[in-house]
This record gives C-alpha cells, sequence and structure tokens, in this order.
C-alpha cells in the first residue's frame, strides 16, 4: 500500500495536490496499513525500519530476513500495476522522459541527499521505536509514525526525493531505469546506516529501551 498509493499520487496527481498531497499519501497509506496489519505482523512497511527494530535487539535474524525479502518483493510488485497502469495513459507515457515516481537528487548534491537519507531515517525509526516501546505512544502510535513520515516528505522532497525506505526506492528504480538505477545505492545504503544508529542508540540506552506492545512498528 505505501507503494502503490504513494507512488501513484505521484505519477497521476502531483499536479494537482503537490508536494502536502504526496507527503500526506505516503504518511497516511503508514497511519491506514500501521492499524490494520500492524497487530500481525508489526506493519514495518520498511527494510530499514526491520533492520533497526533488529539492531535494537526485539526482532530475530531470521525474522529480518524474511521481513525484507516480504518488503522488496511487495514494493516490486506493487510498481509493476503501476507501471501496467501508467502505460494505460491515452497517447502513451514515457518512463524515460516523465519518470516513474523514482527517488533522486539534482538540485542538491549527493553528499546532501546522503545526509538527508541517513539523518531523516535516523529519526523515523527513532520514533518507531519509542512509540512502540512500553509506556510509549500506545494506541496513537501508528498515528505518530505516519505523521513523522509526512513531516519527512515535506522536508526533504526537493533535496533527495524523501524516501526513507530502501524497498520504496527498488520497486519504481527497477521500472524507471537509467539514473534512477545508478543512483538507488544510496537509498540503500543511507536510510540503513540511519536505521542502524537509531537501533544501537535504543540498544545502548541512550534514547531509553523498552520492550514492543502490540501497537504497529
Amino acid at each position: 500500500a505505501l507503494v502503490f498509493v504513494g507512488c501513484a499520487t505521484v505519477l497521476f496527481m502531483r499536479s494537482e495536490v503537490g508536494l502536502l498531497g504526496v507527503a500526506l499519501a505516503f504518511g497516511l497509506s503508514v497511519v491506514a496499513m500501521a492499524y490494520s496489519i500492524g497487530p500481525i505482523s508489526g506493519a514495518h512497511l520498511n527494510p530499514a525500519v526491520s533492520l533497526g527494530v533488529f539492531v535494537s535487539g526485539r526482532m530475530k535474524s531470521n525474522d529480518l530476513v524474511g521481513y525484507v525479502v516480504a518488503q522488496c518483493l511487495g514494493a516490486i510488485v506493487a510498481s509493476a500495476v503501476l507501471y501496467v497502469i501508467v502505460q494505460g495513459k491515452g497517447g502513451g507515457y514515457d518512463v524515460a522522459a516523465n519518470g516513474f515516481a523514482q527517488n533522486g537528487w539534482s538540485a542538491y548534491s549527493a553528499t546532501s541527499a546522503f545526509l538527508f537519507e541517513a539523518v531523516a531515517t535516523f529519526l523515523f525509526v527513532l520514533v518507531i521505536l519509542r512509540a512502540t516501546a512500553e509506556g510509549g505512544a500506545g494506541a496513537l502510535a501508528g498515528l505518530a509514525i505516519g505523521l513523522t513520515l509526512v513531516v519527512i516528505h515535506l522536508a526533504g522532497i526537493a533535496v533527495s526525493g524523501s524516501s526513507v525506505n530502501p524497498a520504496r526506492s527498488l520497486g519504481p528504480a527497477l521500472f524507471a531505469g537509467g539514473t534512477a538505477l545508478s543512483q538507488l545505492w544510496l537509498y540503500i545504503v543511507a536510510p540503513c546506516l540511519g536505521a542502524a544508529a537509531a537501533g544501537l542508540a535504543e540498544r545502548a540506552g541512550v534514547i531509553g529501551a523498552g520492550e514492543t506492545v502490540s501497537q504497529p512498528a
């Protein structure tokens, strides 16, 4: 749902809804999934989130692998469906010319994009770890997490496209090709570094430690 709804908004409605609409699409899709499948799987939807949870000590290594594979496959399938839909546009759709909701940087340097993705992912995973810990946000955890993603998108779309999610970047990049694929490394490495740092901070007690409760992550 995150890739399908968020990227569909970029592809079909960005000129109508603007950056705020795009940010809300990504953030609110997380809220919806958090409360619908959160009690089942934690609703990570994001390899970086799963990595942060693993590093914090809340997830086993075999679960991490399964989560990451499922997240990446889901992103690829969602992107494939969007690709089929966009090709049905009257007059055709040139992915090379118009893009495919992929992440990337042009106005800012790769260093700027890397720093934003790493720091933003650190903050995002930090919110998740604390909101879902004992004494955290409780029933409001899903809302807090989704709104954090909205704010991150508003802050960073112009810098890096605002991913903080390797799977979200992987799916569209496979269909966009070209520059999207050559820049994909940044959207894998930077979010993973930020997420791991957040997990280590909690594990070390820097930001407090607590067991995950039954709220979505």
